[in-house]
């Protein structure tokens, strides 16, 4: 937690590994993430990694559905799994009604409930989350909290950045 400007976003994609420190040593899973190569830090980032953007980088060609899928498609994982998934996820944030609506179709909150959808769907060990309530109404933040505490209750890291308590 802390101001705009302290470093919150920039730690959490070093730790997401779209950017490398400048110093010092990342390990991941007792690997140092430097000496991976581009193909090993996004496997990494896709199996290891559940990030919730604060810009949330939806593809507005895809429907909710097909953009929770995304992270499924890059593990190689079979159409009819991921679409299960997929929509299973989308019930745990309440957006099984909207699954096939486009971004242009969801408001603010359920934009970003898909992209939270999105970051966990792979169940990964680690999920990063930028500001994950700050577009949700009062009822929507609690759900997503809690959905973020069962997943620490199942021996996952959720690792979170916010301006407020």
């Amino acid at each position: 937690m802390g101001p705009s400007g302290a470093g919150k976003s920039t730690q959490m994609n070093m730790i997401g590994l779209p950017d490398h420190p400048t110093a010092g040593d990342y390990w991941l899973n007792d690997e140092n993430v430097e000496e991976l190569n581009e193909k090993e830090q996004a496997r990494g980032r896709n199996e290891e990694t559940g990030i919730v953007f604060q810009q949330l980088f939806l593809l507005s060609k895809l429907d909710a559905r097909q953009k929770v899928e995304e992270p499924l498609v890059y593990a190689g994982m079979s159409a009819k799994k991921r679409k299960a998934l997929a929509e299973q996820y989308l019930e745990k944030v309440e957006l099984e009604e909207r699954m096939h609506h486009l971004s242009s179709e969801l408001s603010g909150g359920q934009k970003q409930r898909v992209a939270i959808a999105r970051a966990l769907v792979n169940s990964p060990s680690i999920s990063l989350a930028d500001e994950p309530t700050g577009a949700l109404d009062t009822k929507t933040g609690e759900q997503i909290m809690e959905l973020l505490t069962a997943l620490k209750q199942e021996g996952k890291t959720n690792i979170m950045v916010t301006h407020e308590p």
